[in-house]
């Protein structure tokens, strides 16, 4: 095989892979809640402003999830799954950043939403809903150029 040809078959190798994989995940299943400003300080950034991701979907987990900080960073796609009076929106997918860890003891929840995060994928009269959850990477893709 020429070397022209060898890194798209190489791309095109790790895409299926990749897909393949990602179809045998499965999420964990837990409930969420939301929870009101002021949302800083933070376990994780203190009050740094630039902790919180675009849109304003960010979680605090409960102590399960919390890994004694090392979830400050993580990130899970999660979606509504059930709730009383069908509080889910179209069953779509966000993703979501950690920032902090649940401040109540017990926790409400598994995972507390930023209010835009909660009312982004349930009807905001609910005050508690089903999630089903994953944790993920968040990779930077860059174009590999050579110097050749």
């Amino acid at each position: 095989m020429g070397s022209s040809l060898l890194m798209p078959t190489t791309m095109l190798i790790i895409c299926l892979v990749s897909t393949k994989l990602h179809q045998l995940v499965q999420g964990d299943l837990g409930t969420a809640t939301s929870y009101a400003p002021p949302y800083t300080p933070t376990k994780c950034n203190g009050n740094r402003q630039d902790q919180f991701p675009a849109g304003n979907l960010f979680v605090s987990v409960s102590k399960g999830l919390w890994d004694n900080g090392a979830a400050c960073g993580r990130r899970y796609r999660l979606k509504c799954v059930s709730g009383n009076r069908k509080p889910c929106k179209g069953g779509a997918a966000i993703d979501v950043r950690v920032v902090d860890v649940c401040k109540g003891t017990p926790c409400p929840a598994t995972i507390l939403l930023s209010q835009d995060a909660f009312h982004s994928i349930s009807d905001p009269s609910n005050t508690k809903i089903n999630i089903e959850f994953t944790q993920y990477e968040y990779l930077s893709i860059r174009p590999f150029i050579s110097s050749r």
